[in-house]
């Protein structure tokens, strides 16, 4: 039996406007700038003709925002719709009854195990302040180590922790399958992801740089990953 080729598209969103301010966001559910926007928009033309058959978000709206605005030019013309809890009110009042609507969308599924790493007491605090007051190696330990947590926070291996079984239990079965999936979420989060895709180290995954709004594309056959070019 023939493996089955599918797309895995991850890309970080666009600049928010605590990015702009040069503030610690975490779990703050901050919109993007005018930037981010554009960067979002820039980002989905690279993979305007990509296939896409689902999109997978986390909770918070910067994330949400620029899978939205990425698929504007998409090729297919679909329109991404968010989908309800399964057996809440929101999903029986959304139901779409027309096959022909159906057709023309993409189901995007939001989680907050894609959320950012939350950075507890630091989020809202100006990251060169706290970097006078703390001192540059603490706050680039907070901020880049793979095991050490801000005050209250999450450490980067916390966040793996949730975002990693996520993609296992509810994404990789359906890249197995053949879907071409596109995941729109955080610096964190999706080195997390990249982490258990390549195989990285520790020192490797700190150290990984995932500029916003700029697509990276596997092509995925079976259990074999390649980074597209």
């Amino acid at each position: 039996m023939q493996k089955k080729h599918a797309k895995l598209i991850l890309m970080r969103h666009g600049q928010s406007e605590w990015n702009k301010l040069n503030l610690f966001t975490g779990w703050v559910d901050i919109p993007l700038s005018v930037k981010g926007v554009e960067e979002a928009v820039e980002g989905g033309k690279k993979i305007a003709d990509l296939p896409i058959d689902i999109i997978f978000t986390s909770s918070l709206i910067r994330a949400q925002m620029t899978a939205m605005l990425a698929m504007l030019n998409h090729s297919s013309g679909k329109v991404p719709v968010i989908q309800h809890p399964k057996g809440s009110k929101l999903q029986e009042w959304a139901a779409v009854y027309s096959d022909t609507a159906k057709n023309s969308c993409i189901p995007v599924y939001c989680a907050a195990e894609l959320n950012e790493r939350m950075y507890g007491k630091l989020q809202g605090l100006n990251k060169q302040e706290t970097s006078d007051k703390f001192g540059a190696a603490q706050v680039q330990l907070w901020r880049r180590s793979f095991d050490q947590a801000p005050p209250d926070g999450e450490s980067l291996e916390m966040t793996a922790a949730r975002t990693i079984p996520y993609f296992m239990e509810e994404i990789l079965p359906l890249l197995k399958q053949g879907k071409n999936i596109f995941i729109s979420a955080h610096g964190n989060s999706l080195r997390s992801i990249v982490m258990f895709l390549e195989g990285l180290s520790k020192d490797q995954v700190v150290a990984l740089e995932l500029a916003t709004g700029e697509p990276l594309i596997y092509t995925v056959t079976g259990d074999q990953w390649s980074r597209d070019v």
